[in-house]
């Protein structure tokens, strides 16, 4: 039986850090650190998602600018062709989508609105109880 996105999102939760568009590179770095986290998504006032600022993209933008970039607005670093997912989606194809794009984090959207986000490590967990689950059927109908 597949496992939904919504199964995920039910399970951790539909907090999503996000930013606006205008802060700086270096108040998102600093965000990123607070938080713990590779990934914030970037939204507009109404909670659009206009971006995603991950620490790959503050890494590309320091090696091209150097510490002044730092001072410059997120909207100009983050990755703007954003791929989203939805909460129908399975972890199937979250998997195809991450890996095919090299992605770490995708952002739930529902009505063009933020709903959550996925990382890699939420897939991982998810398909690894998969397994298990699995292994335990295999078992009870080996021993049965």
């Amino acid at each position: 039986m597949p496992i939904f996105v919504k199964d995920l999102l039910d399970a951790k939760g539909r907090d999503v850090v996000t930013v606006s568009p205008d802060v700086t590179i270096a108040e998102a770095a600093k965000t990123l650190n607070h938080h713990k986290i590779g990934a914030v998504v970037v939204v507009d006032a109404k909670g659009a998602i206009k971006g995603i600022f991950t620490e790959r993209d503050m890494v590309r933008a320091i090696a091209g600018k150097g510490a002044a970039s730092l001072e410059e607005k997120v909207s100009g670093a983050m990755t703007k062709n954003v791929i989203r997912c939805q909460e129908t989606s399975t972890t199937d194809q979250l998997m195809e989508i991450m890996t095919g794009g090299r992605f770490r984090h995708l952002p739930v959207e529902d009505n063009g609105k933020i709903a959550g986000i996925i990382s890699i490590g939420d897939v991982v967990k998810a398909r690894i109880g998969e397994v298990e689950a699995e292994a335990e059927q295999i078992k009870a109908y080996i021993a049965g």
